[in-house]
């Protein structure tokens, strides 16, 4: 048994949500600069890491299309660490995900952290969490957030972290993730394109969490790319309405979307949130039930 347990390791991707999103002008390498404060959740993906005989990387996932190739980001993290530190023999990758895919959630960069994270522990490399955010920027912008998690400023692309002083307040989140997807290169078009009316203060977000308040956190929540999305898709707007109608302390679209949620003080007035949702929402939605998670 011991020497199983040697050879496998579990790790954790959690999942994200954006309290603020703020859009800057667009970079010399095609990016947009941006500042966001970003928030996890107790939604996460399980990952199980297996040394293997061979000199194989091999993938599973209850999720069948996402298979070990490159198009996998958690795939080609694993391929980059082999490479950058020499590892020798094979590795499994097994995979079951419960955080909804293409949903503003940063469910691919959840996996990705999580495979570092649990490659620098199964094969012993001893990489302190600023070298592992430094081989998680090479793979995506959210990896680096992902690998620290918590209650962060993000900068440049997002990979600029920066833990706040004082973490978010507890609180319960409802989420919606309806069917459809919202391509997040067109979010950032429509972005150039719209008249912006109100940007995110982020001191005064900054001070609502560290006043423990979450009516004035709720306030707070602006998303510079929601606009666009709610003015396409009208469902998100009802969707923000018929949360808010629960009594919800905040409600706004995560990251590029389309992923609607709604944080609550009470768990009561959430289970009812979430009940509703499930009862009139069609079946191809997920919605879904979890809460702040600061470590």
């Amino acid at each position: 048994m011991n020497h199983f347990q040697e050879k496998q390791e579990y790790s954790r991707g959690y999942a994200k949500i954006n309290l603020t999103l703020d859009v800057g002008p667009k970079r010399e390498d095609g990016f947009h600069e941006v500042s966001m404060i970003m928030q996890s959740i107790r939604l996460w993906d399980d990952v199980w890491l297996t040394r293997t005989e061979g000199d194989e990387v091999t993938m599973e996932c209850n999720i069948p299309f996402l298979g070990a190739d490159d198009r996998n980001i958690a795939y080609r993290a694993a391929i980059l660490m082999r490479e950058r530190f020499g590892l020798d023999g094979g590795l499994h990758i097994r995979m079951e995900k419960r955080i909804p895919i293409a949903a503003g959630l940063a469910g691919g960069s959840a996996d990705t952290a999580a495979v570092i994270k649990g490659m620098n522990r199964l094969y012993g490399l001893g990489l302190k969490t600023n070298q592992l955010m430094q081989i998680g920027q090479e793979l995506g912008s959210d990896v680096p957030f992902c690998i620290v998690g918590g209650t962060c400023f993000a900068r440049g692309r997002g990979e600029v972290i920066q833990r706040l002083k004082v973490p978010m307040p507890f609180a319960y989140v409802i989420l919606v993730k309806p069917s459809f997807g919202i391509s997040t290169p067109w979010s950032y078009q429509m972005f150039d394109q719209q008249i912006i009316t109100r940007r995110p203060d982020e001191q005064a977000m900054e001070q609502a969490i560290a006043a423990g308040d979450l009516d004035a956190v709720g306030r707070e929540m602006v998303n510079l790319l929601e606009p666009a999305a709610l003015e396409k898709f009208p469902i998100l707007v009802w969707l923000k309405e018929r949360l808010r109608s629960h009594g919800a302390q905040g409600v706004m679209m995560s990251g590029s979307g389309p992923t609607v949620y709604a944080l609550f003080r009470e768990k009561k007035t959430a289970v009812e949130a979430l009940k509703d949702l499930r009862s009139i929402c069609p079946k191809r939605y997920q919605v879904l039930f979890s809460q702040i998670l600061n470590r």
